[in-house]
């Protein structure tokens, strides 16, 4: 598995991971210098046209030491749950409040999203927090995202930051998932216990060869472990989002990938739009139909996006993410997508100018009806550039 390795610099989004041990010192709190370093990385690339979402741990590791004069944070142990969630409510201060220190200092705005899994699962939460990010992104913002550890229970938690960033990646579009970690990639088997473990530069493919490889969590702050990396790194190469894992204990450990620093490379898969548009087509019945007219079919057909005004008709019973049949004039499916807007305001827009959106429904909702990230060709009617 050898082959060069790729920098940071062709990616345009990046989704990149910290792991609680790398940015909070169990004994002495905050590692400012480390930090205040990866947003100098951060700024370095964002001024090469990079787009940035971080996805940060440490909200309770750094409760802790806020709290490290009370019981709470004299615990050495492991926490119980309401524990853990008391420790979370004060770090997610302090840990907001750093990342947005740290990065004005090179001039950009940090924006805070806190997720539950209920809102990267349920597909209506999902596309609200994909649409906070991409605004925030617009406005040139650097979104921080992590577990919202106050609520989560163990029953609805992610448990491990790793897979919440693939989330994010798959939900934000991005095209590189950066995990550092306390290791520096992949081995053949977890290093600590096989001084002959081998170390894998390029995983092309996640195989059971390669889940073999998975060990357990490394540290009392992290919850997290290889297993977890590899389940994300499923989930992002799967949407098309390539992953690094790399160590993130040296201070510029952006810039030291960049330079060369080793670490592990999982490729995206070839065809991660194939895999998205038969979920959409094939794994969710339609609860709605829309009828559109000849120049919405066509627009449709070279890939745009469907507006209300080609929109003629609408029926069934559906809330704004569910999945609905677009049929052309003549009743026949073409296409399947995941609705913008509930059935009872699709009906008042169908046919209308997207300008007129806000005077109709009385806020700016979303200009398509079904954005084209969202739509597929369904049938014999199916484009042949499609999955390309």
């Amino acid at each position: 598995m050898t082959t060069a390795l790729h920098p940071l610099r062709p990616y345009r989004r990046i989704v990149i991971k910290i792991g609680s041990a790398l940015l909070v010192d169990a004994e002495k709190g905050l590692r400012q210098q480390w930090l205040r370093s990866l947003c100098a990385d951060i700024a370095s690339l964002r001024a090469d046209g990079v787009e940035f979402i971080v996805v940060s741990s440490g909200a309770i590791a750094l409760g802790r030491t806020v709290l490290r004069d009370t019981a709470l944070g004299k615990s050495r142990g492991r926490l119980k749950l309401e524990e853990n969630q008391a420790a979370a409510a004060v770090g997610q201060i302090a840990l907001a409040e750093a990342w947005s220190q740290t990065l004005s200092l090179d001039g950009f705005v940090a924006g805070q999203i806190l997720l539950t899994l209920g809102d990267t699962e349920e597909r209506r939460r999902y596309l609200n927090a994909r649409a906070t990010i991409s605004q925030l992104l617009v406005a040139g913002a650097v979104p921080v995202i992590n577990e919202n550890d106050t609520v989560a229970t163990t029953e609805i938690r992610y448990g491990d930051n790793d897979r919440l960033a693939a989330r994010v990646a798959t939900m934000a579009s991005a095209d590189l998932l950066v995990l550092l970690s306390d290791v520096d990639g992949l081995y053949t088997a977890p290093p600590g216990d096989n001084p002959d473990a081998e170390f894998i530069d390029v995983v092309s493919e996640i195989t059971p060869q390669i889940e073999a490889m998975a060990g357990k969590a490394g540290s009392e702050l992290s919850r997290g472990g290889m297993k977890t990396k590899i389940d994300a790194g499923r989930m992002a190469t799967t949407a098309g989002c390539a992953m690094i894992i790399a160590s993130g204990k040296p201070d510029h450990p952006l810039r030291a990938i960049i330079e060369g620093a080793r670490h592990s490379l999982f490729l995206p898969s070839r065809s991660p739009v194939t895999a998205r548009k038969k979920w959409i087509a094939g794994q969710l019945e339609p609860l709605g139909t829309f009828l559109v007219d000849a120049g919405a079919e066509t627009a449709l057909r070279s890939g745009k996006s469907l507006l209300p005004a080609g929109v003629r008709n609408v029926t069934g019973s559906f809330m704004r993410g569910d999945t609905v049949a677009i049929c052309s004039e003549s009743g026949k499916e073409i296409a399947r997508g995941l609705a913008a807007y509930d059935a009872e305001e699709a009906v008042q827009i169908a046919g209308r100018k997207s300008s007129e959106i806000f005077d109709i429904l009385g806020y700016a909702g979303r200009s398509a009806m079904i954005h084209r990230d969202d739509l597929v060709l369904t049938g014999s009617q199916f484009a042949p550039n499609e999955d390309k």
